[in-house]
């Protein structure tokens, strides 16, 4: 029997394994069953190939054979493409499973990249979202599905659990499979080292984070950008994703407040106390922000005058319901990718909602801010969240109905307040379709197939309604004096615009680096109508633009993050004495850990001092083991000298940036020496 034959077996048995597994309450009678079932398979005496040759790898500093590197592991390999919701999803399950079962333990999990559009085929961008969705094993890019085709794959994400001489044990199709994954695993390696066939041996890791622009401090894969108005002057805020906070700033890029820090946590609290998970969506409504938190699956507030956050709907984890109607934080999410504000006309007022793209159930919520009356005159009481669009099935299906519709993982909201339509980007089916806010009728706009189940249906062509193509678009914004729809065709790396009746052409952008509007993955859109300026979250060049439309001038805004502004994730205080007449001082740093964590030796571990006024020093800017030397002039005035610590610290499961300050109090004394050495310990729990 072939290993294509097998998997095809597999699939369907460990279905059927899953039920049996549902009925069984007992630990050790589902153990027993695992194991009769890796038993079986164990025996069919047929083994995954090798991978091709000449395939680029991530995270490791050599490609992995699975004769060789792999033998004596019981390996996951993870087929995924980096665009799938659904692939996202799994990763928590993924680096919970390495973080219980190590490598040395006899574990290897590896990603096997199948690219679904053509610019996923592209190592460099494979490499990015290696990157933004700090995935810390082995990655293969396999571009030409080589694989994929090999073993009988048939779609995202699939996952496939090999005995340790490469020998099929366990398929598993979509997401959810968590409790097996942990219990197949568990079995399997216990069954195996009973036989002496597990090895200890590590592998050539190489995290791919030290890879990361030194600017990533300022901007990390920035998703989303958002305008709005605060005492009659335009404000910025940026979904800052990769750092896992939000920026707010003027428009010239002067930024007034850091949301958040740069460790992902689920947290409400102030300015500096409150965390976040790779944000995404920006709306506002007088002095409040609403965020839509998509790694925490949640909606959050920060409130612009107590400058607080605190949560709004959902739980902190990922659910499954595809109906809704709890009130607020009671109700689960999946994945809320952008968030826009209706103000609901309810005759002697207007009522806000909340519109949600929620993109890992491919459908449409909304929060309900105060009692309203719904479509088809349903009522629908203050803080309810529920689905109003789609029925969760992944495909391009319009209808006059919205629970009839389906949606394909919805990521990008534009409100044409004057004429009640909802456009959104419909991602995974490459097009721009629209809900009529009246009724609820979905339609479509431009881009995609007839044929709502043919989600393949992509390319990059201007043109009018089902004739144009589009790639994966995440970012879409309404401008009412043109009345058109501005696209961020995301991975085309353009900029387009859509009227309402269908026709499409490119605004910015070549798709390719020879232009001067050189895009990489645009996800996110703004637009100002009064100044006729559009703002762009050009995700994988970690920046945010300006385009002048009238005069097609583009530019990238000069992000200003003031000093005492950086949002670190601990801050330490020391004091020094240094002689009035002057001197020199020398710091050096040491980093300590209390628990289980380590410096990744891989990455590049740096500082970067500000310095008062007339203090001069040989470098602003050093590594780790360098010492900060400082020259310091006369004077009497206790002075502040701020150190920031861009770190990487490691896990045995994933490895986390971290951003420390080192304030140091230097107090002037007649007495004091002239010359100061210091070794400072930063202890991190």
């Amino acid at each position: 029997m072939s290993v294509r034959d097998i998997i095809t077996e597999l699939t369907q048995v460990s279905i059927e394994v899953r039920q049996d597994l549902k009925s069984v309450k007992d630990p050790k009678e589902k153990e027993r069953i695992a194991l009769r079932h890796i038993k079986e398979f164990a025996a069919k005496d047929a083994y995954v190939n090798e991978f091709q040759k000449g395939l680029e790898w991530f995270n490791v500093s050599q490609g992995l054979s699975m004769r060789k590197d792999l033998a004596g592991k019981i390996c996951v390999l993870d087929f995924f493409t980096y665009c799938c919701i659904n692939c996202m999803h799994i990763l928590p399950d993924l680096a919970a499973l390495e973080k219980k079962f190590s490598i040395e333990d006899g574990l290897a999990v590896i990603g096997v990249h199948s690219a679904k559009f053509a610019n996923e085929r592209d190592s460099s961008k494979i490499l990015a979202a290696v990157q933004r969705y700090n995935i810390q094993h082995p990655v293969v890019n396999d571009a030409k599905l080589s694989m994929w085709r090999d073993i009988g794959i048939v779609c995202w994400p699939s996952l496939v659990i090999l005995g340790p001489k490469g020998q099929p044990l366990f398929a598993l199709v979509g997401e959810g499979h968590r409790e097996e994954l942990f219990l197949y695993v568990k079995v399997a390696l216990r069954y195996f080292k009973s036989l002496n066939e597990i090895s200890d041996h590590s592998l050539p890791l190489k995290p791919s984070q030290h890879l990361l622009p030194v600017s990533k401090d300022i901007l990390l894969f920035p998703g989303k950008v958002h305008l709005f108005k605060t005492k009659n002057t335009n404000k910025i805020a940026v979904a800052d994703t990769g750092n896992n906070r939000i920026l707010i700033m003027d428009t010239k890029g002067k930024v007034e407040h850091v949301v958040g820090g740069y460790a992902p946590a689920f947290k409400d609290g102030d300015y500096e106390t409150s965390k976040f998970n790779a944000p995404q969506g920006i709306c506002s409504l007088g002095d409040n922000l609403y965020i839509a938190d998509t790694e925490n699956h949640a909606i959050r507030k920060i409130d612009l005058v107590s400058k607080t956050v605190t949560t709004l709907a959902g739980t902190g984890e990922q659910g499954h319901d595809y109906t809704g109607g709890q009130l607020g934080i009671n109700q689960s999410l999946s994945s809320p990718w952008d968030i826009a504000l209706y103000q609901l006309d309810q005759g002697n007022k207007s009522v806000p909602v909340l519109l949600i793209a929620i993109a890992g159930t491919h459908q449409i919520w909304a929060l309900f801010m105060e009692d309203t009356i719904w479509w088809k005159k349903k009522s629908v009481k203050a803080g309810t969240c529920m689905a109003i669009v789609g029925n969760g099935r992944e495909e391009n299906r319009n209808n006059s109905y919205p629970h009839a519709a389906s949606l394909a993982q919805p990521s990008g909201l534009a409100l044409a307040v004057e004429k009640n339509l909802l456009f959104f980007a419909d991602s995974e089916s490459s097009s721009i379709r629209v809900v009529h806010l009246i009724d609820g009728k979905v339609a479509a706009v431009c881009g995609a197939d007839k044929n709502p189940a043919n989600l393949h249906d992509f390319g990059d062509v201007d043109g009018k309604l089902y004739g144009v193509k589009l790639q994966h678009p995440l970012g879409v914004a309404w401008d009412p004096t043109e009345s058109v729809v501005y696209i961020a065709d995301t991975y085309n790396h353009k900029v387009k615009t859509v009227d309402i009746f269908g026709n499409c052409k490119t605004r910015y952008g070549a798709g390719k680096p020879d232009s001067k509007y050189v895009f990489d993955e645009p996800s996110g859109l703004a637009i100002d109508p009064e100044s006729k300026t559009l703002y762009v979250a050009d995700t994988n060049n970690h920046r945010v633009v300006s385009i002048k439309i009238e005069y097609n001038k583009i530019e990238t805004i000069a992000i200003d993050l003031p000093r005492d502004g950086v949002a670190a994730d601990d801050t330490y205080n020391f004091d020094t004495d240094v002689s009035t007449c002057g001197g020199s001082l020398e710091v050096s740093f040491e980093v300590k850990f209390m628990n289980d964590l380590k410096l990744n030796t891989d990455a590049p571990q740096r500082w970067a001092v500000n310095l008062p006024e007339k203090w001069i020093t040989s470098a602003s800017k050093g590594n780790l083991t360098t010492p900060i030397i400082v020259d310091i002039p006369e004077g009497e005035v206790e002075t502040k000298l701020h150190v920031t610590l861009d770190i990487v610290m490691c896990k045995i499961d994933e490895c986390i940036p971290k951003k420390l300050e080192a304030i140091l109090n230097v107090h002037r004394k007649p007495n004091a020496p002239s010359k100061v050495n210091l070794n400072k310990v930063l202890k991190i729990e």
